[in-house]
């Protein structure tokens, strides 16, 4: 069998994916997340917050249903089906962090949870702290000249 022969082959027996129906789920499912977050800033500017503080306390509520919802086992059923509209907002990087957490509690809290918790977003906190150093350090430079 030759190699285009063989290329053929996989693509007849490959399932064909639905990418326009995953792309209009992950677009309507990451809308309604982000829309969610919208509703929370309304309401906590309704409550009397500012804006700057309504968006960072509508950006806690999402993350603690999220770490809620991982830890209640609804969050990947949601993801199944939505796919990347989960993971790109501020709601993926908590699933993240809480399902490393939730999958290794039974080695303990120091060695399963705590070690574990930042395995997938220790490399994104690391490099958003350094970033932000670096970027402040050479906006300080600049800013004295």
């Amino acid at each position: 069998m030759t190699e285009k022969q063989y290329e053929k082959l996989v693509q007849n027996m490959s399932p064909k994916s639905p990418i326009w129906k995953n792309c209009l789920k992950a677009f309507l499912i990451g809308g309604l997340i982000c829309t969610l977050g919208q509703a929370l800033i309304n309401l906590y500017s309704y409550l009397g917050l500012e804006q700057k503080q309504a968006s960072t306390v509508a950006s806690m509520t999402l993350v603690a249903l999220s770490a809620l919802f991982t830890g209640l086992s609804l969050y990947d059923n949601l993801a199944k089906h939505a796919g990347a509209g989960t993971l790109v907002p501020i709601t993926g990087f908590a699933n993240a962090v809480s399902s490393a957490a939730v999958e290794f509690k039974t080695e303990g809290f120091i060695l399963g949870v705590g070690a574990k918790m930042f395995t997938i977003a220790g490399p994104v906190i690391v490099y958003g702290v350094s970033a932000s150093v670096v970027y402040g350090l050479i906006y300080w430079i600049t800013t004295l000249f």
